[in-house]
């Protein structure tokens, strides 16, 4: 089935809707709430979410970032990479209340809304900003490598309001990223609302642990 993304490019003004967008690349209009399409600015930039096909075949990302001059990695280096970026995350997130997990060659930090969002709303909060741009500088450093960003909630609520509210958190969380002067065009964002548990919805703890922004880092294979 192929699945709608929305890559983080270029500059835009504060806007949020479920409006139809138009397709950069076709021209066509779509719905911009099909995954999540958004325009959120923090502080002093902006990212907008242009919503384009998955490529048949690979991430339209890694092209586009090996055309513009950032080098991919192959072989052995790709696990030495992620060796070192896993290594310089755990440091700079000990005791932030965020988890970072390697699933392979990847690396996936939960973020519990907890320590991220006020209840029901999506801007970052302030505290918890600090953590965010630990993880840019991080991010910086190691370019090689694309970054997806999810939103998830619990299933308490209506659905529609779950899924907007986790791709607005989704799209909070990639901004400040982004605003620290990482390429926007590494970004990946999705509002999956209450689709992808990973605990059970029957309870209080396992709702709080469903209720999350996850990060996940894969290599740049060049």
């Amino acid at each position: 089935m192929k699945k709608t993304k929305i890559i983080v490019a270029g500059l835009a003004a504060l806007a949020l809707s479920a409006c139809t967008t138009a397709n950069p690349y076709t021209g066509q209009s779509q719905l911009s709430n099909t995954a999540g399409g958004a325009l959120l600015g923090t502080g002093g930039g902006a990212i907008a979410g242009a919503l384009v096909g998955a490529a048949v075949g690979g991430d339209p990302r890694v092209g586009a970032l090996i055309g513009a001059g950032v080098g991919g990695l192959t072989g052995v280096a790709i696990g030495s990479y992620m060796d070192q970026q896993e290594a310089e995350l755990r440091a700079q997130l000990q005791g932030s209340g965020v988890s970072v997990t390697r699933v392979g060659q990847q690396i996936i930090l939960n973020m519990p809304s907890n320590i991220t969002f006020a209840t029901a709303e999506a801007q970052v909060q302030p505290r918890f900003n600090e953590t965010l741009v630990a993880v840019a500088l991080v991010l910086k450093k190691f370019d090689k490598t694309i970054v997806d960003v999810y939103g998830h909630t619990d299933s308490q609520g209506d659905d529609a309001y779950n899924l907007s509210l986790s791709q607005r958190r989704a799209v909070s969380v990639a901004t400040v990223l982004a605003n620290q002067g990482i390429d926007q065009r590494r970004f990946f964002i999705e509002g999956k609302g209450e689709s992808s548990p990973i605990a059970s919805n029957a309870t209080e703890a396992g709702r709080a642990q469903n209720r999350r922004v996850e990060i996940q880092i894969s290599p740049i294979n060049g």
